[in-house]
């Protein structure tokens, strides 16, 4: 975490896994307040900022492979790390296979294996 600041300071950004970029003004300001959230930020970002590249492209390859196939099921929403489908009864399998493959291998090379749950149910609370 201290590195992470450190490189904040001498940079004036934190970037993520997949490079990119959020600019950090205060990170270097004199005032306190306005430089701490500067650093928390320079902590948070490398994480959640990958967390969030990651389901953009895995939103990206599921929908290619949803259209390739011609399925009936379709993306409907993204809250957070979740992903919200209005999946036909009989995609329901093929729609499993192909949401765990594509999330799990959404940024190749990672060096942690990604756990990926998935819910199904007739509403999004049944699902969890």
């Amino acid at each position: 975490m201290n590195s992470l600041v450190e490189n904040a300071r001498t940079n004036g950004y934190v970037s993520t896994l997949l490079g990119r970029r959020r600019i950090l003004r205060d990170i270097n300001s004199r005032n306190a307040l306005a430089r701490t959230n500067a650093e928390r930020v320079a902590v948070n970002t490398p994480i959640q900022g990958t967390a969030a590249d990651l389901i953009k492209l895995a939103m990206i390859k599921i929908h290619a492979r949803i259209r390739a196939e011609k399925f009936k099921s379709r993306m409907i929403l993204q809250v957070h790390d979740e992903l919200v489908f209005d999946v036909f009864r009989p995609e329901s399998e093929k729609m499993k296979e192909i949401v765990l493959f594509e999330m799990k291998n959404a940024i190749p090379g990672l060096k942690v294996p990604l756990d990926v749950g998935i819910g199904i149910g007739e509403n999004w609370l049944e699902a969890h």
